[in-house]
């Protein structure tokens, strides 16, 4: 969804092409009228490697200023980062400049509020859109304080919590020193056996990842660690068949036990097999699920509509409950909240966590997956080969479309009457007893996205996909 005229304004973040669409002037006027529509008194500033991004977090600072709003500029960062900022300082906003996996000449932000509370369409983004049309963006009388802060270690600290180290012993181990020190390099001494690849594609991640490396006896291979905007290697983003190859090779070639690749900002990650197979994040959603639920039985998981049946299966296994929810970063962590939920995921590979401030983030999500092999004492093939099998998926297939909203209303007609159920939590989703499909719009590209799943049916999930496909036009 855009909010034009300003077109950069998307369903729950901003982005655009720089300048075109996105400048210095309006990067100020946004700063200016965040401090004026939710008069936060510290708002923490991150920046992702984008050629732009400094720049535009000095002049996004220098505006939240003249607002009012003291600010403290954490740096060079993963979005996640800003999150924790917020929530673990107590700030009333944050602001991360990024523009994900989007050109290298595209930037944008994501905000949130207090509590690292998320800041969408419907809850203050269209206000700020409506301010900066309006001109409505007043100098306070009193201009806010400035600050640069490194927070990596609070941050650090909270990533080893997900391999379960109390509070206390994380923060010893980061430290180097402190009660808890022997304690939690004992529980971490039992990863020592793993080899782990992780590729940063020239992004945000690899920073964190060198400090984790340190801090971790196992084996951690970073692969195009060093930030670089020029992103030699195209923008990270392994959601594109034709980025997985490097890392899957360098998988099998240090024989590694597991595979992790991040996008640019690093609020999302994808999973290799030992073998060097990408494992669509779907299926992760359900196992880390699961494993999670063994910890905390009984409680609630989200999931997206795109492809729901093994998320279904698995968490009715582990004894939790499934709940359905609309895709988006922002959508996913507002009904986090409402539901108090344990755990979300999406198909996209963004991981969200109770324990996290219900937010996503890329570093947890591997971590946790690093606990459940040690648990399990299997590859990770062993535990997710039965379940791609028992749904089998297309992938998420885009097509750029002339009538979108059209061919959403075509498809409803044909397909509604012989279905045994259809929804619209988000886009259409059309459920048969063996196949389902899920055709939506995209919240932040001019596209339709279509995922079709079957119940142990590739050739059913392949005959639906090419129909629902042949339709597309």
């Amino acid at each position: 969804m855009t909010l034009s005229p300003l077109s950069c304004f998307k369903a729950y973040d901003v982005r655009g092409r720089v300048p075109l669409e996105l400048n210095l002037e309006l990067v100020r006027h946004i700063g200016l009228a965040f401090a004026a529509e939710f008069a936060p008194r510290t708002v923490a500033v991150g920046y992702d490697v984008r050629h732009s991004s400094r720049d535009f977090a000095l002049v996004l600072a220098s505006a939240l200023q003249d607002g009012g709003a003291d600010v403290i500029n954490i740096g060079l960062c993963g979005t996640e980062e800003v999150y924790q900022a917020v929530a673990g300082q107590g700030l009333e906003g944050g602001i991360m400049i990024t523009a994900s996996h989007n050109p290298k000449d595209w930037n944008g932000m994501k905000f949130v509020r207090a509590e690292a509370v998320p800041v969408s369409a419907d809850s203050g983004l269209r206000a700020l859109h409506d301010r900066i049309l309006a001109g409505d963006f007043p100098i306070a009388l009193r201009r806010g304080g400035y600050e640069r802060k490194n927070l990596r270690k609070e941050y650090l600290a909270i990533l080893l919590g997900f391999l379960g180290l109390s509070a206390r012993q994380a923060q010893a181990v980061v430290e180097g020193e402190g009660v808890g020190l022997e304690e939690g390099r004992a529980i971490l001494a039992g990863f020592a056996g793993f080899t782990i690849v992780a590729d940063a594609g020239n992004g945000c991640a690899g920073p964190v990842l060198e400090e984790l490396g340190r801090l971790l006896p196992c084996r951690l291979v970073i692969l195009r660690g060093e930030p670089d905007g020029d992103f030699p290697h195209g923008v990270p983003n392994p959601l594109l068949p034709e980025n997985r190859e490097f890392t899957a090779s360098a998988v099998r070639r240090h024989k590694a036990d597991l595979g992790v690749a991040f996008d640019g900002d690093f609020d999302r990650c994808f999973f290799f097999d030992e073998s060097g197979v990408f494992i669509e994040n779907y299926y992760m959603v359900g196992l880390l699920a699961q494993y999670l639920l063994g910890r905390s039985p009984g409680e609630k998981i989200l999931y997206d509509s795109r492809l729901t049946w093994n998320t279904m299966e698995m968490v009715a296994e582990a004894g939790g409950t499934a709940i359905e929810s609309k895709t988006g970063h922002a959508f996913m962590k507002e009904r986090m909240r409402a539901e108090n939920a344990l755990y979300g995921g999406e198909m996209s590979g963004h991981h969200y966590f109770r324990d996290f401030a219900f937010c996503d983030g890329g570093m947890p999500p591997w971590l946790v997956l690093l606990g459940l092999l040690r648990e399990r004492g299997v590859p990770l093939s062993a535990l997710l080969d039965d379940r791609m099998a028992r749904f089998p998926v297309s992938g998420e297939i885009n097509r750029s479309v002339a009538d979108p909203e059209g061919i959403m209303r075509r498809m409803e007609a044909k397909y509604a009457p012989a279905a045994k159920a259809v929804t619209h939590i988000d886009g259409l989703s059309v459920e048969f007893e063996k196949a389902r499909f899920n055709l939506r719009m995209s919240n932040t590209e001019p596209l339709l996205r279509l995922n079709v799943e079957s119940r142990g049916d590739v050739a059913l999930m392949e005959s639906l996909r090419d129909e629902i496909l042949a339709e597309m036009v």
